[in-house]
């Protein structure tokens, strides 16, 4: 597992590597919204968002999503999917992200933080 920051950004080679070793064709990666920061390279989206909060960032701020390096610049590149995304407290009712906004500035932290 590792935390991406926009001062050390990853690769998209180094996504698909990733992907290769875990799941063949996905990663998962945690989001902070706040921190405009993720982890990545875990088995569960919980392992990931444990570390996120072992290094201070808030639940609330947390979002699991799944990255697939075969379709990188592409609407399917983000898959908004995750156990952690319940949140009936924060009106998400299910595994994807259903505020439109909130995907939008997923996206775009991903897209700082995930380069060619």
């Amino acid at each position: 597992m590792k935390i991406v920051d926009s001062k050390s950004p990853i690769t998209i080679n180094q996504i698909g590597e990733m992907a290769e070793k875990m799941f063949g064709n996905l990663v998962k990666a945690v989001v902070d919204i706040e921190k405009e920061i993720m982890a990545v390279d875990a088995e569960l989206h919980a392992d990931e968002e444990a570390l996120l909060l072992e290094n201070d960032s808030k639940q609330k701020n947390l979002w699991g999503i799944n990255l697939y390096p075969e379709f990188f610049g592409e609407e399917d590149f983000i898959e908004f999917d995750s156990m952690i995304n319940l949140r009936p407290s924060q009106n998400n009712r299910s595994r994807s992200v259903e505020d439109i906004d909130l995907q939008k500035k997923i996206i775009q932290i991903v897209n700082k933080l995930v380069i060619k």
